[in-house]
């Protein structure tokens, strides 16, 4: 992508419109950059956190839709080799039936594992309206975090954007070693009960 200067420039120039486009493909700098704008009277603030949420909202549903829509275009052998049998597939629809909504919040407010959990909500067929609502209670604290970050400290967005790849790096790998963690407890106590 662009240079944050290239994009802060991009932005002045062609105002909410492109925030918008922008905030569908990188919400979080793009919330914290427009709102450093806003601070500097570029924006008012109400309509920018209105444009921000709809293109997080939408980019949202976009990933929600590549879940839902683009399994059926693949054949069945590259949905094997992508690990989504029918026994996995199954295990997901039943998952996202009775934690689907914290699941979304979660995966939402990790940042880092946010795109896999919309797109298996998506593979896994979870009523479009519940996606929406969960979504949408993670999405406005979350928009609201980034633009707090940018109205007061947006003058750093070089650190800023640092901090959050490195956040979302640092939060991935605890979900990765969390996942191990389960993954060998589940495996021992399984052990444990069939002997």
């Amino acid at each position: 992508m662009f240079g944050l200067d290239t994009v802060i420039a991009l932005i002045a120039s062609h105002g909410l419109w492109l925030v918008g486009g922008l905030a569908l493909i990188e919400g979080p700098i793009v919330s914290v950059l427009s709102t450093w704008l806003a601070a500097n009277g570029m924006f008012d603030l109400w309509p920018l956190g209105a444009v921000l949420l709809a293109g997080d909202l939408v980019g949202d549903l976009a990933i929600y839709a590549l879940g839902r829509y683009g399994l059926g275009a693949l054949s069945a052998k590259w949905r094997r080799r992508l690990g989504l049998g029918p026994r996995r597939l199954g295990r997901m629809l039943r998952h996202f039936r009775a934690k689907g909504g914290r699941t979304l919040i979660m995966g939402k407010l990790t940042h880092s594992a946010g795109a896999a959990v919309l797109a298996a909500a998506g593979v896994a067929r979870m009523p479009i309206v519940p996606f929406f609502l969960y979504n949408l209670v993670a999405s406005v604290p979350k928009t609201l975090a980034f633009m707090a970050l940018g109205y007061f400290a947006g003058s750093a967005y070089s650190r800023i954007d640092s901090w959050i790849s490195g956040g979302s790096l640092a939060v991935l790998g605890l979900l990765v070693i969390g996942v191990i963690i389960w993954l060998i407890y589940r495996r021992k106590h399984r052990s444990c009960t069939q002997t």
